[in-house]
């Protein structure tokens, strides 16, 4: 293979427009910060794409969690997730843009197979698992928020159908290429201003109520780490009336608000936008030239919608439910109205758990009626704290915003956002799994793999939705969904740092001296963050002993492959 660059294998704009793009990018440099700033973002187009699946049921799950868990005091965690993303998503650009080599071929080539067939596996997989909980998403937003009347008792399929045929149709535009590409990336910047504007909105409405403490807000953004380790404050008081039990659920209010953050951290640049990312840069033609234009989109494009959205649904979130009991839970045991279905079994699982706790093995041979005499006798301590962390979904969110406006308005603002997160995020995953399948297969631009990438993407996520992924809090289940993301992410990452370090790969494009030291810097950490995070998710799984074989045979079989290729003649 070649090592000159390979822009024909991958699909891409064509020259005349890329060749228009330069000139304008360096006519607006020689005229100054102003015109290369309005340039910029008139190009700007991969940073959007990677906008619109970050900004999906998992931003929307971690942070509504965070919210009801830790309150104002988590909302610098997302942030810094995402910068520490920005700039791993950076260092994969900057290395396509200065070689033109598709990712996949460069790693299995310049740096080790295994991380390469790891990291395009991975994203696979990740693409598959990740579009059910979007399906599911969408239809809970079109069922419960948007069209009641029509779909609320329709059967689900049809919600369903729906949301696969509007993707479908956006992704067919795509693959067409040329002006249906322009096309494409209006429509996806249209769906993430609409995810935005909805719940900037919701927080605006709050803070004209008189709801927000913009002080305790603000502060929220000063990095503590004592939330990993310890609840909110404002659960002091109820805690202090569990008695023995205390340790109990504090550790179950910490256990719940680390995998909230770690979920959050996972979706704030997951695996399969490292992969995304470097193939919609060469497909619109973009090379060494359009550095600087590739930082600034992730920069704009990917950083302040995501933080304004997400910090957005904290605040809405904290607000709402944070230390606050949901409705008519306690008040159940005293005859009192009693909350729906929903909330009630999530209530009488927590319940539960805390008297197995006490009783051991004799709690499960208890009958119904020994059982719901034990619940009804727990302190009113346990109750209410119970009462308090309960997995509210997106309706649950929707009805309280009610409260501070008409609950029509509240259904239908909340709604258009979730149901904008959600498509846009079906529609991207497709897209990724599209470019996944045809590197994979090695057959790069192929439409018809292409196609069948995407479909099978989002086949696997209509079907998953209505038979795998059900549960009492739809919203909740993004959340072991991150988690898995999460697990897979210092793949890429370890990957990366690798090539941005790789003198056979980059040649004369790579970083020297005070350069590489800050990009070095910058990256460790960042793989840092991620590997800690993804030893978190495994420590505390159901499969911990499977999880860990798993990375002990990747890193064995990577080093054996490495010492294998450097023993080859040259």
């Amino acid at each position: 293979m070649s090592d000159a660059p390979n822009h024909d294998s991958v699909q891409v704009e064509p020259t005349a427009q890329v060749e228009r793009d330069r000139q304008m990018i360096n006519e607006a440099r020689q005229q100054g910060t102003g015109s290369l700033f309005l340039a910029f973002t008139k190009l700007s187009g991969p940073g959007w794409l990677q906008s619109a699946i970050t900004l999906g049921g998992g931003s929307l799950a971690g942070s509504l969690y965070l919210g009801v868990l830790a309150g104002y005091g988590a909302m610098w965690w997302q942030p810094l997730a995402m910068i520490l993303g920005v700039i791993m998503l950076s260092a994969i650009g900057y290395v396509t843009l200065s070689t033109g080599e598709r990712p996949f071929d460069a790693i299995n080539k310049h740096i080790n197979p295994v991380l390469g067939w790891s990291w395009a596996i991975a994203t696979l997989m990740a693409n598959l698992v990740w579009c059910m909980p979007q399906y599911g998403l969408g239809t809970a937003a079109l069922r419960k928020n948007l069209m009641p009347e029509t779909l609320g008792d329709a059967n689900q399929w049809v919600a369903i159908g729906l949301l696969f045929v509007v993707t479908g149709i956006v992704i067919v535009f795509y693959d067409a290429g040329g002006w249906a590409v322009k096309v494409f990336d209006l429509i996806l910047k249209a769906m993430v201003g609409i995810v935005v504007i909805s719940f900037f909105a919701v927080v605006v409405r709050m803070s004209l109520a008189g709801d927000l403490d913009w002080g305790q807000i603000l502060t929220g953004f000063i990095p503590n780490f004592s939330t990993l380790q310890r609840p909110s404050a404002a659960f002091a008081d109820v805690l202090a009336n569990t008695g023995e039990f205390r340790s109990y659920w504090e550790n179950v209010i910490v256990s719940e608000q680390r995998d909230a953050m770690i979920a959050s951290a996972a979706t704030a640049v997951g695996i399969n936008m490292t992969f995304l990312l470097p193939y919609s840069m060469l497909r619109k033609g973009w090379d060494r030239d359009f550095r600087g234009l590739a930082i600034f989109d992730l920069s704009t494009g990917l950083f302040i919608p995501y933080l304004l959205a997400t910090s957005c649904v904290v605040i809405a979130s904290a607000t709402a439910f944070h230390a606050q009991e949901a409705p008519g839970l306690v008040a159940e045991f005293e005859s009192e109205m009693a909350a729906s279905a929903k909330l009630q079994g999530g209530y009488v699982k927590l319940l539960d758990s805390r008297l197995a706790e006490e009783h051991g093995e004799a709690w499960q041979s208890m009958d119904d009626t020994q059982q719901s005499d034990l619940r009804a006798s727990l302190p009113d301590g346990d109750r209410r704290i119970a009462a308090m962390i309960i997995r509210r979904d997106t309706d649950d969110f929707a009805a309280a915003l009610s409260r501070l406006s008409d609950e029509t308005t509240a259904q239908k603002v909340f709604g258009i956002g979730v149901l904008g997160m959600a498509v846009s995020t079906i529609i991207i995953l497709m897209l990724i799994n599209g470019f996944v399948l045809t590197e994979i297969l090695g057959k790069p631009g192929h439409k018809g793999l292409h196609l069948l990438g995407c479909f099978l993407a989002s086949i696997c996520g209509a079907v998953g939705s209505a038979t795998l992924w059900t549960g009492d809090a739809k919203a909740y289940l993004a959340v072991p969904t991150s988690l898995f993301g999460m697990v897979l992410l210092p793949i890429a990452y370890i990957t990366f740092l690798l090539m941005m370090n790789s003198r056979s790969l980059l040649g004369e494009n790579k970083p020297t001296g005070m350069r590489m030291l800050q990009w070095n810097g910058f990256m460790i950490l960042a793989t840092a963050f991620a590997t800690f995070c993804c030893l978190w998710s495994i420590n505390n799984s159901s499969n911990r002993v499977l999880g860990f074989s798993a990375l002990a045979v990747l890193a064995v079989l990577t080093i054996i492959v490495h010492f294998a290729s450097s023993k080859k003649p040259s």
